[in-house]
């Protein structure tokens, strides 16, 4: 029977990492190569000798020593090294990507998406703006200046959660610190007022924990979670009461909650 032609697209996809790999394990296996010409010789060993103890033809050891060792088998360059007196150490290098490094990077990512919302909707910005400016440890993820509406927005990003009744009274005493800072914005009236809305990750986890307690969600964020996004999205006045709304990391994008069909 014939295999199944793969499709053309998944071909393509995985050609460039394994070209990618090639051009490393060149390199590698000449970086590996001119190492064990040089330890064989401080030990006073001919290549036949290394190769006698390993149990393989002397021309092996040969094209290792000239760079063509890519091909050879893992276990086979262990006990070159056993044979040479130097253990081999294998493992992965530090992540290319520098996101991988960070332990709030998912945090950040929806605060970067949210600078940029600002930007699109004409809103001054500021992140990590302190409530308490007396004490800079109590600080709002991203603050949101709204002229035309004449409102503060303060936006809580949450990637993952730990203590979730926490979090809810750090936001209200936030947005009850922030009256102050709001009361002071741009003079003449009407004066601004305070909004907040959470912007959580849209991982299934997240999900499965605001469908598991819906009653205590819907009180502490009773404004129509659409209307939150088309108010970050679009520039709309926000809502006065807290909202959630979903964010989409593969996507760069809001979601509003759709009550009613569970989360």
């Amino acid at each position: 029977m014939t295999e199944p032609t793969q499709p053309r697209m998944t071909r393509n996809r995985g050609r460039e990492p394994l070209r990618e790999a090639a051009r490393r394990t060149t390199t590698i296996a000449a970086v590996l190569g001119r190492e064990v010409r040089a330890d064989r010789r401080a030990l006073r060993l001919t290549q036949s000798a290394v190769a006698e103890r390993l149990g393989v033809h002397q021309t092996w050891i040969s094209a290792i020593e000239l760079g063509r060792g890519g091909s050879v088998p893992l276990e086979k360059w262990i006990a070159l090294g056993v044979v040479l007196g130097r253990p081999l150490a294998v493992g992965f290098s530090r992540p290319t990507d520098p996101d991988a490094t960070l332990a709030d990077a998912g945090h950040l990512r929806i605060q970067e998406a949210m600078l940029g919302l600002a930007r699109s909707t004409g809103r001054r910005a500021a992140v990590e703006l302190p409530t308490r400016p007396l004490d800079p440890r109590h600080s709002t993820d991203v603050a949101l200046r709204d002229d035309r509406h004449r409102v503060l927005i303060l936006i809580e990003a949450w990637n993952t959660f730990g203590d979730l009744g926490a979090a809810i009274r750090s936001t209200h005493r936030k947005a009850t610190e922030a009256a102050d800072l709001a009361s002071v914005l741009g003079g003449g009236a009407p004066p601004y007022r305070v909004a907040t809305v959470w912007v959580v990750s849209a991982t299934a986890a997240n999900h499965r924990l605001v469908g598991r307690y819906p009653n205590l969600f819907a009180a502490a964020f009773p404004a129509p979670s659409a209307a939150w996004v088309r108010a970050l999205s679009a520039g709309t006045a926000p809502p006065h009461e807290a909202g959630l709304v979903w964010f989409e990391p593969s996507t760069v994008t809001l979601r509003s909650r759709h009550r009613g069909r569970g989360e």
